[in-house]
């Protein structure tokens, strides 16, 4: 589910943790959306059941994007 705000020009991408390949299309699916928007910068939060779960929040740049992930 992506969130964006036309106004402000925010995107969010929220994806529930579904594996690792699951996970690197969400992120290209946000980078995608970030190039449709022509932004530069978006947000991606993923939400891990996992009990070994590594939460946390990074920043991933990936080619001239820049994704904020937030795993909780």
């Amino acid at each position: 589910m992506i969130f964006t705000d036309l106004h402000f020009g925010t995107g969010i991408e929220m994806k529930i943790w579904r594996g690792q390949e699951y996970h690197n299309r969400g992120e290209q699916q946000i980078i995608g959306y970030l190039e449709d928007y022509h932004k530069s910068k978006g947000y991606m939060l993923s939400f891990c059941f996992n009990k070994k779960k590594k939460v946390g929040v990074q920043e991933i740049v990936i080619g001239d994007k820049t994704v904020i992930e937030a795993i909780v």
